[in-house]
C-alpha cells in the first residue's frame, strides 16, 4: 500500500472553524484489487452457512486505503492539504465481477 501525504481528508463539505482558504479543484482516483479463487471459494462456504467474508472484507480495506492515498497524492501535486467533500463509491467489475474497485472523488483545498 503507497503512503498517504498528511492531507486532511473528510467526507463533510467543511471543516468547522477551518475555513477553504483556497479551491484547487476536483481530485479523483480509484484502486481496483482481484479477488482470487480461495476467496471466492471461502465466500461461497460463507453465503451458504452464514457469515461475513473476513477475506472480502480486508481485500476491500486495502482498496480503500489504497484510493484514499491516491486521493492525497492528487490533491498535494494540486498545493492543496484539505479534500472536502469525499465521496467513496464500490463496485465488481471484470468479467463475473471478479475485481473489485473503490473510487473516490472530492474537491481539493487549502484550509
Amino acid at each position: 500500500m503507497a503512503r498517504a501525504p498528511d492531507i486532511l481528508i473528510v467526507t463533510t463539505d467543511f471543516i468547522e472553524g477551518r475555513p477553504a482558504r483556497q479551491h484547487m479543484g476536483m481530485v479523483s482516483a480509484q484502486a481496483i484489487l482481484g479477488a482470487n479463487v480461495v476467496l471466492d471459494l471461502m465466500s461461497a462456504i460463507r453465503d451458504f452457512f452464514g457469515g461475513r467474508s473476513k477475506g472480502y472484507e480486508r481485500v476491500l480495506a486495502r482498496a480503500r486505503e489504497d484510493a484514499l492515498a491516491a486521493l492525497a497524492k492528487e490533491a498535494e501535486a494540486l498545493g492543496a492539504n484539505a479534500v472536502l467533500g469525499v465521496d467513496l463509491d464500490y463496485h465488481a467489475i471484470g468479467p463475473n465481477g471478479q475485481m473489485l474497485m473503490v473510487a473516490v472523488n472530492g474537491s481539493a483545498v487549502v484550509i
